[in-house]
This record gives C-alpha cells, sequence and structure tokens, in this order.
C-alpha cells in the first residue's frame, strides 16, 4: 500500500497539470479573498476567511475529481490495474493506497492557502485579530470534505476506463451530494421530512465543523460517507473476479 501511495504522488506531480491545477485553485481564491469586491476582504472590513471557506467547497467540487480521475480510469485504460492485481496485494491495499495518495495531494493544495491566515493576522489593525479557533475546525472540515469527495472521484474512477466520464459523473456526485439535498428539502411536499434531508447532506455537517465545534455526529458522518463509497469502489474493482 505505501508503494502505491508514493507512485500515485510521484506520477501526480510528474505531469504539468498538477502544477495547474494547483495553481488555478489558489488563483481563484486568492480572487474571491481580495480582489472580486462582493467577497473581498479589504472591502468587507473583517479579519475573516469566510469567504474562503464558503467559496472553496464549490472549488473542492471540481478540483477533487480532478484529482482522483486518473486513479483507476488511467489504470484500467493502460492495462496495467490486470499487472497490478496480480502483486501480492489485496484490492483494499490498492484502494487505500490511492485513497491515501489523492488525499494527501488535496492537503497539500490547501497548504499554501495557509499564507491567506498568516496575512491576515499580520494585517489586522490589531494583530493577531482573528478566530483562530473557527478558521482551525473550517480547516478540519475542509479536510473531512476532501476525504468524502475523495471516496466519490474513487468510485467514479472505477466504474470506466474514460477520464473524462469519471471526472464528470464526479462533479455531479459531489455537487449532490454537498447541496443537492438543501435543494430537494425546500420543496413544499417535502417540507415535514426538510430537516432530515438536510441532515442526509454534506453542506450540514461542514457548515456545524466549520464554526469551530467537532460534533461526534459530524465526525461519524464524514466517516461513514467516505467508507460508503470505498466499500461501493471496492465492490467495483472486485466485480472482475466474479
Amino acid at each position: 500500500m505505501i508503494s502505491i501511495l508514493f507512485k500515485e504522488i510521484s506520477g501526480f506531480f510528474t505531469s504539468w497539470v498538477a502544477y495547474l491545477i494547483m495553481a488555478a485553485f489558489m488563483l481563484v481564491t486568492g480572487l474571491f479573498l481580495w480582489v472580486f469586491p462582493d467577497s473581498s476582504i479589504l472591502d468587507y472590513g473583517y479579519a475573516g476567511l469566510d469567504s474562503f471557506f464558503n467559496i472553496a467547497p464549490y472549488l473542492f467540487i471540481f478540483l477533487v475529481p480532478a484529482i482522483t480521475m486518473r486513479a483507476i480510469a488511467e489504470e484500467k485504460k493502460d492495462g496495467t490495474f490486470e499487472l497490478l492485481a496480480t502483486r501480492p496485494l489485496s484490492d483494499w491495499d490498492i484502494l487505500f493506497g490511492k485513497f491515501l495518495a489523492c488525499l494527501v495531494i488535496v492537503l497539500l493544495t490547501l497548504l499554501p492557502t495557509l499564507i491567506y491566515y498568516f496575512s491576515i493576522y499580520h494585517l489586522g489593525i490589531t494583530r493577531g485579530n482573528i478566530d483562530t479557533g473557527a478558521v482551525i475546525g473550517s480547516y478540519i472540515g475542509l479536510v473531512l470534505l476532501g476525504s468524502a469527495f475523495t471516496s466519490i472521484g474513487l468510485f467514479t474512477s472505477s466504474l470506466s476506463n474514460n477520464q473524462i466520464i469519471a471526472f464528470t459523473v464526479a462533479v455531479f456526485l459531489c455537487f449532490f451530494s454537498f447541496s443537492g439535498f438543501d435543494s430537494i428539502s425546500s420543496i413544499i411536499s417535502l417540507q415535514r421530512i426538510a430537516s432530515f434531508l438536510t441532515e442526509l447532506g454534506i453542506n450540514q455537517h461542514y457548515q456545524s465543523v466549520s464554526r469551530g465545534v467537532l460534533d461526534t455526529r459530524d465526525l461519524i458522518y464524514f466517516l461513514s460517507f467516505t467508507a460508503l463509497f470505498l466499500f461501493l469502489s471496492k465492490t467495483i474493482l472486485g466485480a472482475r473476479k466474479w
């Protein structure tokens, strides 16, 4: 599993696409945080990263599928997955290796955004006038969100040997999982179960964690969500033996 982990990470960073994806993420978040008037910290006048943590999940909907789309689909397309499966590795070893590799890449993409925190920390009228606890909670929320989206991306990548199809389906599932249930709960005929539908969506739990409160229910939700899609991916990979 460790060998697959390092192989996936090194393979990702040998392509210029990896740096393009990470640069695009930093560029878009930087524009929303410092340039666009509706979300700029400089215009808002409040030392906080709320605008960043509000826009980041929607960027993750495209970022994470772009990272995971090649994980299994490319192996199937090139015919190397069969060679990988002949090694003394179980399907779980292969899956966890690729999952951890993609999650590490997501974390490396998030790492440069810490400069936003330090910039606001030092630029405030009162130095350090920023809710550090809320920032830590929001970053934990993004890590959990990245984990959930990564499991979705691996699932869609295991469904097809076409990376574009894997990317498109993953974007749809990530978007629906994040905000689809909120939209469904707003239907008038479903108002009786609106709160239940909202709880099924990721957004409700992400917002809860982002407030800096680590509720056990939210952690269990994210872990269960990730485990579900990893299990589905394992089922798809195991179908070749049927």
